[in-house]
């Protein structure tokens, strides 16, 4: 297997140590070699790989200069790629031409990236688990009895196997961030908006010019290292042009250039979800570090906005987006049980219910509500640089198919919802914010998850990309960072 960066392998390419086709052969035996334990890549392109490959290592021998220039990658099987199929997990969609790249892409392969296939999903990527009935389940490379996470679940368990160095996946309830988090590498959740979405679209749906306004998802790398997610980054950002792909969208520069500099809020318990102590020690550690090597550390402040406000406004935003876009029977299922719950109902069943038939009055209060969370936020960051938080309570748990209203988490030995892991994934995404996942340690809390990665999520200021991905490369240096599975 391959453990080097996406930034070591580049280097290596531009300094003639190893070729473009040497790299994507070795990536296709790793993955035909351990794959069948993992399903984390179940869509392959190889013979278009190899060829993008040999075109790659003559652009290097002209010196041709992209910034991805012969590095064998995976996208998220959610991403349209010419030639291949999108479906999202959905049965039946696999016969659907896909005939054009999704914009982000046409940006990595513009970059010389070469892509060796797609990753696998959760159905309809509404899972922290990565399984669907077209592809089957994804297996996490530090136990195979447990999830990898979703819905970028395939993404990071290919990560952490040695399969590839880089990544493209999604996030909208921390679909990008649980998986890192679940499979020890590195994830970023962009400032919304800030990378492209079109061509990321359900099986069937036009890539038209202007992709609808939704206010949640977004698109973004994962790595085994921090360095990695900002050279994608560079590769990504900008606007939603096509065309323009030999650009770099001058984002603010990282707040410090040591770590030493940071200023860091810890947060890791939440009025409505408890936090199981493997991760709560984990984060405890990186708190004493952190102190140690100079941070300004803390554990509270009047600034942080109220999380029981996050959590249902987090709640109403995500279920009405859900709800918009539900097949017409289910959603006529979904008035009839709301329509049996009084309006002031505020627990989290009945709010969620309610939510995916509101009016689009009842949105407008809530985007309010949002619009005052994201002024909090803009001043606790006049104080702050980073809120670390953790990305759910668990660490990776076991692999559970049962229906979704069935199924549990065990935090601390005590049964906890399986939706309520929303919770600490929305701290960020309800008002856009970068949040970037990293790898922080192994657990050490009991026989039945001891030694799985644990991750944190560093929550940076509105469109100051660059500060929490530093912050996390700075920990990286100081710390340490990814560590293969054993396995």
């Amino acid at each position: 297997m391959e453990f080097r960066t996406a930034t070591e392998l580049v280097a290596a390419l531009r300094a003639r140590q190893v070729s473009a086709t040497e790299l994507a052969e070795q990536a296709i035996a790793a993955i035909e070699a351990g794959d069948d334990r993992l399903n984390a890549i179940p869509v392959r392109d190889f013979e278009r790989a190899r060829e993008a490959a040999r075109a790659a290592d003559a652009a290097l021998a002209r010196n041709d200069a992209g910034a991805l220039l012969g590095l064998p990658m995976t996208v998220k099987e959610s991403f349209n790629v010419a030639g291949l199929p999108t479906t999202w997990g959905i049965p039946g969609t696999s016969q659907i031409p896909v005939t054009q790249d999704a914009v982000a892409v046409t940006r990595l392969k513009a970059a010389g990236a070469v892509i060796l296939g797609k990753s696998n999903v959760s159905t309809v990527l509404a899972d922290w688990q990565a399984t669907n009935a077209v592809y089957g389940t994804s297996n996490n490379p530090w136990d195979v009895t447990r999830t990898p996470g979703g819905s970028s679940g395939g993404a990071a368990a290919a990560l952490a196997a040695g399969f590839v160095a880089l990544e493209l996946g999604s996030d909208l309830g921390g679909s990008l961030r649980i998986p890192a988090h679940f499979c020890g590498v590195y994830a970023h959740k962009p400032t919304l908006n800030l990378l492209p979405r079109r061509g990321h679209a359900p099986p069937g749906i036009p890539a038209l010019s202007v992709v609808p306004h939704h206010d949640l998802p977004v698109i973004g790398p994962m790595a085994r290292s921090a360095a990695d997610l900002m050279l994608a980054l560079d590769v990504l950002a900008g606007p939603d042009d096509a065309e323009a792909v030999a650009y770099r969208l001058d984002l603010p520069p990282p707040r410090h250039a040591a770590l030493k500099e940071y200023r860091v809020l810890i947060v890791d318990r939440h009025p409505q979800v408890p936090t199981d102590a493997a991760v709560r020690e984990a984060i405890d550690t990186l708190a004493a570090r952190l102190e140690q090597a100079g941070c300004r550390v803390a554990r509270s402040s009047p600034l942080l906005p109220s999380l029981d406000l996050i959590g249902s406004t987090y709640l109403r935003l995500v279920m009405a987006f859900m709800g918009g876009t539900m097949p017409e029977p289910d959603y006529l299922a979904a008035r009839q049980q709301a329509a049996g719950i009084p309006e002031a109902a505020a627990d989290q069943r009945s709010l969620s219910a309610l939510s995916k038939v509101a009016s689009h009055r009842a949105w407008m209060q809530a985007d309010f509500v949002r619009t005052g969370l994201s002024h909090q936020w803009r001043t606790l960051f006049r104080d702050w640089d980073i809120v670390l938080c953790p990305v759910t309570p668990t660490v990776a748990f076991p692999h559970d198919q049962r229906p979704w209203d069935e199924r549990t988490i065990s935090v601390d030995g005590h049964a906890v919802r399986y939706g309520d892991q929303f919770l600490w994934p929305g701290v960020a995404t309800v008002c856009g914010l970068p949040a970037t996942a990293m790898p922080i340690g192994l657990s050490n809390g009991g026989q039945s998850h001891d030694g799985l990665p644990v991750g944190v999520q560093a929550i940076g200021p509105y469109l100051e990309d660059r500060t929490p991905i530093r912050f996390a490369a700075l920990v990286e240096q100081v710390f340490g960072g990814f560590r293969a599975p054993p396995a």
